[in-house]
């Protein structure tokens, strides 16, 4: 199945929607978002210190004091 987006004039849409279920395409309804759940989300997004990101700064350096191996 494929997923189609149009743009309808607000005077047409009525009849193309007619037309689009008679075809037997499924008209799925906007969704609303509701922006406290988004914020309610964003507050729970967590924050990393100084501390936590010192360990990504170790590594980085470890992987750059490796040295290849001679053959």
């Amino acid at each position: 199945m494929e997923r189609l987006t149009i743009n309808i004039p607000d005077e047409k849409s009525s009849l193309v929607k007619q037309i689009l279920k008679e075809l037997g395409v499924i008209i799925q309804p906007d969704k609303k978002v509701n922006l406290s759940d988004v914020r309610k989300k964003l507050a729970n997004v967590s924050v990393w210190s100084d501390d936590d990101l010192k360990v990504f700064e170790e590594s980085k350096t470890a992987f750059e004091n490796l040295k290849p191996q001679q053959w």
